[in-house]
């Protein structure tokens, strides 16, 4: 749970994910636990450090939470053509 490694790794997704040609204000980075539960579902008391996530929607829109659960929920979904069948 050591803030520093998870500093890093935003760091290192980061550069991969300019590469790739997204924007990384529009990416929520949440430190987990899955074998413990760690912010998955609910805020984690192991990680006091983390004050939670913030991104860019389309339009402007700043989505913020803590979660995984709250990062998966802000996900906007893709936009379709609706005049084609």
């Amino acid at each position: 749970w050591s803030e520093e490694r998870f500093n890093e790794i935003i760091k290192e997704t980061t550069n991969f994910i300019k590469k790739v040609g997204y924007n990384p204000k529009s990416v929520a980075f949440v430190p987990i636990s899955g074998w413990h539960g760690d912010n998955m579902l609910e805020e984690s008391s192991n990680m006091t450090w983390y004050k939670g996530w913030t991104r860019e929607g389309k339009g402007g829109v700043v989505f913020k939470g803590k979660t995984l659960l709250d990062a998966i929920d802000a996900i906007e979904p893709p936009t379709r053509p609706t005049d084609k069948p």
